[in-house]
């Protein structure tokens, strides 16, 4: 299991249990409202992926129906006019690479929060192209292993088109080109894969290895702290967990 799907894991297990509801739905509704603006103001996830994607994250969380329809009307009327994605790159304590997705209304607000947080973590906020440089963007596919072996899963998702596959505890992450993450999800859904989860993510290509605990609880903490805040959607980071 590679140290980076493991963290990965960790992270998103955490986004499970700790999340409180109502700050649950406020970003999964900032997600689809950005989705319809991404995707060209289409409200029909049937035209637009990206808002497919977000849907199903939404109903997989038990967001109420009219919460997203709600979400897709605001992205496609004049109160979206001034919601938009804003990207924060820099350093954590220890140097490893941070990216930071927000949604906001309010991008001077968004930016002098994250910015304090960075200086309370004495983290290194960072220009834009600082660290970008260092992840790809690509379709991330987490499945069950169920009765399939990984090995089973591992050729399924080659056959199908993935460019990678990684196995961590139960679960597998199986990464995709951008484009193709449609494609090779609904092939794998046919071949009776459970898919827990499939998104747009940004995988580092280059890492940095943690091994001591004391320096991996100081920039988990830093970073659960990211994902808390109300207009943070993703954060990334390049760690890669070695304990």
């Amino acid at each position: 299991m590679s140290g980076h799907s493991k963290w990965a894991q960790i992270k998103r297990q955490k986004g499970v249990n700790d999340k409180k509801r109502g700050q649950t739905f406020t970003k999964l509704g900032n997600a689809i409202t950005i989705a319809v603006r991404q995707g060209g103001g289409i409200g029909d996830p049937n035209q637009n992926f990206r808002l497919r994607l977000a849907m199903d994250a939404a109903r997989a969380a038990n967001m109420p129906k009219e919460n997203i329809e709600r979400a897709i009307q605001r992205a496609m009327g004049k109160q979206a006019g001034d919601f938009e994605e804003v990207i924060y790159e820099g350093f954590a304590p220890g140097g490893v690479s941070v990216i930071v997705e927000a949604a906001t209304d309010n991008p001077m607000r968004t930016t002098s929060e994250i910015k304090n947080v960075f200086n309370k973590a004495g983290a290194s906020f960072g220009q834009p192209g600082s660290v970008s440089y260092q992840f790809k963007q690509m379709g991330e596919i987490i499945v069950k292993g169920g009765g399939k072996s990984f090995d089973d899963i591992f050729s399924l998702a080659v056959d199908a088109g993935a460019e990678d596959v990684e196995e961590a505890g139960d679960e597998v992450f199986i990464y995709t080109d951008m484009q193709d993450l449609a494609k090779i999800r609904d092939n794998l859904i046919l071949q009776s894969l459970e898919i827990i989860e499939a998104g747009l993510v940004r995988r580092p290509v280059v890492t940095v290895p943690v091994t001591e605990q004391e320096k991996f609880d100081k920039i988990a903490g830093f970073l659960n702290t990211l994902e808390e805040m109300d207009d943070v959607q993703k954060v990334y980071s390049n760690m890669e967990l070695n304990l």
